[in-house]
This record gives C-alpha cells, structure tokens and sequence, in this order.
C-alpha cells in the first residue's frame, strides 16, 4: 500500500500511542515519548471525529493528568504540538499546560523556562489572490507549502509554487467559503525540500523540472489554478517572482 511520508508519520504516532496506551491500562507511568504520543494522538483522532480545533485541544488535554506520567515529565512537556487534519482542512493543534494547569518550580533541573516572546513576520515577497470556492472554511498553516493547499482554493498555483505564507510560525490563515482573501508569501526556506503536503512535489524544490512536474500532477488532481502548459520553468531560490496570486489551504482529507 502506497503511503505518503505524511501518511507514515501518523501510523507511527498511532502506533505509539498504542503502546502508550496499552501501559497506561496495565498501571504504568508514562514517560515523555508516549505521554506525548498518546495527547497527539488523541487531538487527532477528535478531529476526524469531527470536533473542532479549541474542542480536539481540550480533549487533549484531559488525556493524562500528573500521576499518569513518571516524575519530571510535567516539567519536561509543557507544550504539545500536532497537525491534525479537520473537516476544514490540516489545522496545528497546539496543546498548552497538556497535563492541566500545574504550578511549577522554575528552579528545578530540567525546567522549561520560557525566554522572551518575540513574534516576528516576514516581509512578503509575492502577494496574491486566494478564493475559497468550497461549501466549508478551509485553513492553511503559517509553513504549509501553499502551493499544494487544498485543490477547492483557487489562486495563481505556479506563482505560489516554493511558497509559505508570510506569517509567524504556527499561525493560520482561514479561508471562509466563498471568500476572496488577498495573502503575503515567503520562499521556503532552508535546504527547500518539500516532502508529504499533498505529495504534489515529495523532493528538492529547485530540482530541474520539479516545478513543471507538480503543476501537471496538480492540473491531473483537479487543483485550481494549476495551468503547466502556460509555465516556465522556476528560477533559483535567489531569483523570486516580483509579484504573484496567493495560495490557498492545506492538506484534504483522506
């Protein structure tokens, strides 16, 4: 069975979930790995439930409490973070405080203390269009790779292509159905290799013909805004388009 690597990394976290699980029944205390695995799993399982994001999160959150889990675990894992794909698209589900409020002694070995909050957002390079032409909102991640958002946006994909959104991590944009909203892109960066989002891409960004490759493969699924016949070629990461459409939402659901 053809799995994407997205695909992968959830039948992983099931699987240590189960595992977390079946220790939790028989009276064991958890350790970071599976306390961690088993809230993760949960914000997902709740959201192909159906649940929304704030109501995946507190289910979460009422997963384990502090005796569930060995002694300085609460300490070590203040903060849970997963993606989770909900009825209106792939959402990051953060989970604060996961074992419920608890207070903390700052001064004990192995505190996570928190430095000074700095959100910062990254100049646009390429502005465009996004119209959600859905019945549902649709949601996109701040590090999404906006050119494989989901297929019902419709906006300039081969202007989109190599592109998140000009946001802070682990923020979103909402697309609500029907709407037209005007998005600020960045490259991606770093070593700019693009593996699971929609599988349109799956390697190097910049690879020789890779562009044309996933606009053809997007154009085949149906994705809005994907036109391969009328595109060249990308340039390097150094050279970016001076103004492009905007891209859209995440990952669909399987």
């Amino acid at each position: 069975m053809p799995l994407t690597p997205t695909e992968r990394d959830r039948l992983l976290l099931f699987t240590a979930a189960e595992l977390a699980r079946a220790r939790h029944a028989r009276g064991l205390r958890l350790n970071v790995p599976e306390a961690t695995a088993l809230i993760a799993d949960t914000v997902c399982e709740a959201a192909r439930d159906g649940l929304r994001l704030a109501e995946a999160v507190e289910r979460g959150r009422g997963t384990l409490g502090p005796d569930d889990v060995l002694p300085g675990v609460v300490d070590v894992v203040t903060e849970i973070q997963v993606e989770a794909v909900f009825d209106d698209g792939t959402r990051l589900a953060v989970v604060g405080e996961p074992f419920g409020a608890q207070d903390r002694n700052d001064g004990a070995p192995g505190a996570v203390l928190p430095g000074p909050e700095v959100i910062t957002t990254p100049e646009p390079v390429v502005t465009l269009a996004v119209r959600n032409t859905a019945s549902v909102p649709v949601s996109v991640t701040s590090h999404f790779h906006f050119f494989e958002a989901n297929p019902r946006l419709d906006f300039d994909r081969a202007a989109a292509y190599g592109m998140r959104l000009a946001a802070p991590a682990g923020s979103s944009t909402r697309f609500d159905a029907g709407q037209v909203v005007e998005v600020g892109l960045v490259p991606v960066g770093g070593a700019r290799i693009a593996i699971g989002f929609a599988g349109l891409v799956d390697g190097p960004l910049d690879a020789p013909g890779a562009r044309n490759r996933a606009l053809e493969r997007a154009a085949a699924c149906g994705y809005l805004g994907a036109e391969p016949a009328t595109v060249t070629e990308a340039p390097g990461p150094e050279a970016r388009p001076e103004a492009a459409p905007e891209v859209g939402s995440e990952g669909i659901r399987a």
